[in-house]
């Protein structure tokens, strides 16, 4: 489909992976670029990643696209689990509608729907587990991996109670509002304020705004976060990720500690780990170009190392 003239996204279009429809569209601007996905946090749907992010990567030579991850935005939601809260979501033994295996595919179903044969993978918070655990499944299909303000794909249950800051997700779990358009506006504002640095006056006028252009009732819809966060993952550990990474995360996250990014920058061979100044649990405008800097460079160091290895004689290394 062509996109509406002077709209900045494409109308939205569907994979399928099984039974789940995923929605995603693609920034019209770039569109020549190299194929970058973007895999979204807990809950939230697409339109939470900003435009202006979108259009520095475009800016930087992306082909930006951008998907619902099930239980999220206009994909399929699955039904009702035992676990009610993320927080006994994380406790649960019993498996929930699906495996973190499923969601890893759900990637690929998009890239497919896409005609990506492979892309760069951007993935924020449960977006950012997700993202290593496809470059643990599908290694092929991905050109490099950055992963933001999550915590390592392979730790589950109480060992993930390591890198999560409990006072912040308990607040999260407590938030109620009602299941209207005014009830998503106001979650959506009080989860920008739980998760913005506490190091940058946060404007709840523009965190408004957003909310109110983006009704996300997703953002409480705490049966939907409990599927997400209970998948569990059964496949290898992290540490045998062979795709160039990058490791983001901000300085003053106050969901998920700065521990996290470590831990997978110190398991993931050859990654690199950036902290962001003045970043919380979030994409600030002040962080935009920092962000679209690291994963160009990633990405282009990629192209560089895969370049010189096929021009390598065979008996190198012999």
């Amino acid at each position: 489909m062509s996109p509406t003239p002077g709209n900045l996204w494409s109308p939205v279009r569907w994979a399928e992976n099984g039974a789940v429809r995923l929605a995603f569209d693609a920034l019209t601007e770039g569109a020549e670029g190299e194929p970058l996905l973007l895999a979204t946090g807990l809950g939230v749907n697409r339109l939470w990643i900003p435009d202006g992010l979108c259009r520095v990567l475009a800016a930087r030579g992306f082909a930006v696209a951008r998907y619902d991850q099930r239980d999220s935005g206009e994909s399929t939601h699955l039904p009702p689990a035992p676990a009610r809260t993320p927080i006994s979501a994380l406790f649960a033994k019993r498996e929930t509608a699906y495996t973190a295996e499923d969601m890893a595919d759900d990637a690929v179903a998009v890239m497919d729907a896409l005609g990506w044969r492979s892309a760069h993978l951007l993935g924020v918070s449960l977006g950012g587990a997700v993202a290593q655990r496809v470059a643990l499944r599908h290694p092929g299909r991905v050109r490099t991996l950055t992963s933001m303000a999550a915590v390592p794909g392979d730790v589950s249950g109480l060992r993930t109670m390591r890198y999560i800051r409990m006072r912040t997700l308990a607040k999260f779990a407590r938030l109620r509002f009602p299941d209207t358009p005014d009830g998503a506006v106001a979650a959506g504002v009080a989860v920008s304020r739980l998760l913005a640095s506490p190091h940058r006056t946060f404007d709840e006028r523009a965190a408004r705004e957003a909310a109110e252009r983006n009704a996300d009732r997703g953002m409480h819809d705490q049966q939907a976060q409990s599927r997400q966060i209970g998948a569990q993952w059964h496949g290898p550990p992290i540490s045998a990720v062979t795709r160039p990474t990058l490791v983001l995360h901000g300085e003053d996250d106050p969901l998920i500690k700065p521990s996290a990014g470590r831990a997978i920058a110190a398991r993931i061979r050859d990654s690199r780990l950036v902290l962001l100044p003045r970043v919380g649990h979030e994409f600030p405008a002040c962080a935009w170009d920092r962000v679209a800097t690291e994963i160009r460079g990633l990405a282009t160091d990629s192209a560089s190392t895969d370049s010189t290895s096929r021009q390598l004689p065979s008996s190198a290394g012999d």
